[in-house]
């Protein structure tokens, strides 16, 4: 099977990411293995679409789009999903930068057709410069990288991680896209999760599909300040807990959750552990980490509980939305 063409798309909201969103264009633009195009969807913000589009007005291969569906990153992307051209469809956080080989690794496993996913590795770049000493590697999927307890390698999961992902697009035809009702929307409360129900909807639809993920596809991902104090660990944990309440409701919490536990019964106690022991050995951090775990675990906890009762009063919503046509800008 030739290799295929790949679309990237990156979702846009603010002003205030104008650089990191440049940096992010310009890393998909230096790829060894060259995108078919990349799309940047505009978010509801007229100024930063004009902007945008004024800013890649001569370039063939960047194309700038306002988000046809309601506010939020779910319909941002079914946006990009149906304007784009690629056998593939690649994924990247607007405030991120993909190594030089990111796309050239996702291609290469998609020369298996039952491959209808691939997502990657993403590393943190704090503010301050270095990790806070209390943060648990576990739970960098807070701000939005890689934690400590997923597999290594080049390995088959349940579902890829949003901000550095790539879907066959008949995946899409499948199962359709991104829910929305789930995940982010601007600055509104963190919520997340929308890859997690598209991909486990994804695997009921297409029992034979392989979703994997390649940790040599490498994207270096912006921590800001504000992420890196305690009240938005506890507020982010929260509504991941929300979230997969929702997920839940969506696919059942058998499969929706099956990660979840293993990751609760044996990799956060093992950090616990770790915690504790450096604790024990005076070095920098131990307690505050074992703390932060724990304290994780019961907001996430809190906000399954309220999010199931609110979906089960039918308070919160959500629904698939169609894949329909974008237009460029």
């Amino acid at each position: 099977m030739s290799s295929p063409d790949i679309s990237v798309v990156i979702c846009v909201y603010t002003e205030d990411r104008w650089e990191d969103i440049l940096a992010a264009v310009a890393s998909v633009r230096a790829q060894s293995r060259p995108a078919l195009e990349t799309l940047l969807v505009v978010d509801h913000n007229q100024a930063l679409l004009d902007r945008l589009a004024g800013e890649y007005k001569e370039a063939g291969d960047v194309r700038v789009l306002a988000n046809a569906g309601p506010r939020g990153l779910s319909a941002g992307r079914n946006t990009g999903i149906a304007a784009s051209r690629g056998d593939v469809i690649a994924f990247l956080d607007d405030d991120a930068v993909a190594e030089r080989d990111w796309l050239r690794h996702f291609a290469s496993s998609y020369a298996d057709p039952r491959v209808m996913a691939v997502g990657g590795r993403t590393e943190p770049i704090w503010a301050s410069g270095r990790r806070p000493a209390w943060f648990p590697e576990e739970f960098d999927w807070v701000v939005g990288c890689t934690y400590r307890g997923l597999p290594r390698g080049l390995v088959r999961v349940r579902n890829v991680l949003g901000g550095n992902a790539s879907f066959r697009r008949s995946a899409f035809d499948t199962a359709g896209g991104f829910a929305t009702g789930i995940g982010r929307d601007g600055d509104k409360r963190p919520l997340g999760c929308e890859e997690t129900e598209l991909c486990i909807r994804l695997t009921r639809a297409l029992p034979e599909a392989v979703l994997l993920i390649d940790d040599r596809a490498v994207i270096h991902h912006r921590v800001p300040k504000a992420r890196e104090h305690f009240g938005y660990f506890r507020t982010r944990t929260y509504a991941e807990g929300l979230s997969k309440a929702l997920v839940a409701r969506s696919v059942g919490a058998d499969k929706g959750l099956e990660s979840e536990r293993r990751y609760t019964t044996r990799v956060l106690p093992a950090g616990v552990a770790r915690g504790l022991r450096d604790a024990v050995l005076a070095r920098p951090g131990g307690a505050g980490r074992a703390g932060a775990i724990v304290a994780g675990v019961f907001a996430a906890a809190g906000g399954y509980v309220v999010g199931s009762v609110r979906a089960r009063r039918g308070g919160t919503t959500f629904s698939v939305a169609p894949i329909e046509g974008g237009s460029g800008v």
